[in-house]
């Protein structure tokens, strides 16, 4: 009885192992690319973003300040 429920098991994993491969490759096969890269004539070797986010890097604040007058 435990080789059985081992086969089993062993047959189901390998039919969803199957249909996960089958998957991934359709969704690869499907999926638009975007060239990237040196090769690249977007952007010219540097990878930009698509957000439409403002990147902060900075805020001036009173604790920034104390902190770069004594890293000096």
């Amino acid at each position: 009885m435990a080789d059985e429920l081992r086969r089993g098991f062993i047959k189901r994993a390998g039919i969803a192992a199957g249909v996960l491969a089958g998957s991934v490759v359709a969704t690869a096969a499907t999926s638009e690319s975007k060239d990237r890269g040196a090769g690249s004539n977007v952007g010219n070797g540097v990878v930009t973003g698509t957000s439409t986010k403002k990147e902060i890097l900075y805020k001036k604040t009173a604790a920034w300040d104390t902190f770069y007058s004594a890293a000096k």
